[in-house]
């Protein structure tokens, strides 16, 4: 199951200053962000190999995580936060607010193949989403 971590972070006179290291095992391969997403849901799949972090280094949002046996929502509300997901952990990205930038980042390359679409069977019962999806 997904785990939520607190990045190291040094706070000096002069403002803070957030370290991501050995986050994923075999380290980072790959880095996006996802911004401008209000009224969305972002993600909607799983993985086969992939490792990732997501880290909103600014604004908030909040991250469905079904692994096929528990189901949690994280709100990642800190760029002190930091959520690990499994490669089986079903996420979906939700609950923006205008500022957010949500920075993810992989232990693998991108593979088409690497991607599974298809959700487990769940209640979904911890979804909260604040908007009607089509």
């Amino acid at each position: 199951m997904a785990k939520l971590i607190y990045l190291q972070t040094i706070q000096s006179s002069s403002g803070k200053l957030t370290v991501f290291e050995n986050l994923l095992m075999g380290g980072i391969r790959r880095v996006f962000y996802i911004y401008d997403s209000v009224n969305v849901i972002r993600g909607r799949h799983r993985h086969r190999d992939s490792i990732h972090a997501l880290c909103c280094v600014a604004g908030k949002c909040k991250v469905y995580v079904n692994n096929g046996e528990k189901e949690e929502i994280y709100y990642l509300d800190s760029p002190e936060k930091c959520l690990i997901l499994e490669p089986h952990d079903w996420r979906e990205m939700y609950d923006f607010d205008k500022k957010s930038i949500l920075l993810c980042m992989s232990n693998q390359f991108y593979d088409p193949e690497d991607y599974i679409e298809e959700p487990y069977t769940s209640t979904q019962k911890f979804r909260d989403y604040s908007f009607v999806l089509d």
